[in-house]
């Protein structure tokens, strides 16, 4: 089964609404969601380290208020009988639920990923991070012996918020099967795509920030392999100038092809 991806930079919503409607067998994503900036204000994260206020140079933040324009559109665009996984955390969690329901969704349960390391913080320092489980119809999972915590050391060094690979690959096979498509409205560093080509399905990812499109296209492209193909791109390969732009690249190359 060949596997192809294509990639977009700019607003999440604004791309989602350019695709028809039922046009997607799954969308994983990681919002960057608000409550980051109020982790980051009292040093309980370093995720947004390079960061003032809202304007940093990684990522912008998605505000809640446009949970409701954005689930909305993730429905409209998913198949019946598909699945929904929203990676937050636990303050998140309680707003984005409710806002899910009301457009449609299923709630089924928080799945927890396992960091198997703890991170920042004061009050019981977390170590997990949720993945909201939704469903459009009615979807049987390939698996019903997999546990609903998810184990796999968080990544350190890597792109902000990096989620590994090992993760939506389970998300990935439970919820697709060959050759069906999945989506990332905010795909940062391409994660989720990575585990889609290597299960030969179809990926369709977008990232307001530039630099998230390049790194998603090289790790992309070692994924694929060359029995693959590249539907498009957005953005063309990093200027040989941009050295720490380069260096970022080759990383996520490296860990892809691990």
């Amino acid at each position: 089964m060949l596997a192809n991806f294509q990639l977009n930079e700019g607003d999440a919503v604004s791309w989602l609404r350019t695709l028809p409607a039922a046009s997607a067998n799954l969308v994983i994503t990681d919002p960057p969601y608000e409550s980051l900036e109020k982790h980051r204000a009292i040093g309980t994260t370093t995720r947004l380290k390079v960061s003032k206020g809202s304007s940093n140079e990684w990522f912008r933040i998605f505000p809640n208020s446009r949970f409701k324009e954005l689930f909305r559109e993730v429905h409209r665009v998913l198949e019946k009988n598909t699945h929904f996984y929203l990676f937050c955390d636990p303050e998140t969690a309680f707003i984005a639920k409710p806002i899910a329901e009301s457009v449609g969704f299923k709630f089924w349960k928080p799945l927890v990923w396992d960091k198997r390391a703890i991170g920042m913080g004061y009050h019981y320092r977390s170590r997990y991070e949720f993945i909201l489980f939704f469903e459009k119809g009615k979807r049987k999972l390939h698996d019903l012996g997999i546990s609903d915590i998810l184990e796999a050391k968080r990544i350190r060094g890597g792109y902000p918020t990096e989620k590994p690979v090992e993760i939506s690959d389970v998300l990935v096979r439970q919820s697709t099967l060959p050759g069906e498509v999945v989506l990332d409205p905010f795909m940062g560093s391409g994660s989720a795509g990575v585990a889609a080509v290597r299960n030969g399905r179809h990926f369709k990812g977008n990232d307001i920030a530039e630099i998230a499109v390049r790194l998603s296209r090289d790790r992309l492209i070692a994924a694929s392999g060359k029995e693959h193909k590249m539907l498009s791109s957005s953005t063309e390969p990093p200027p040989a100038e941009d050295s720490q732009l380069r260096l970022a690249g080759v990383t996520e190359r490296a860990r892809a092809s691990a």
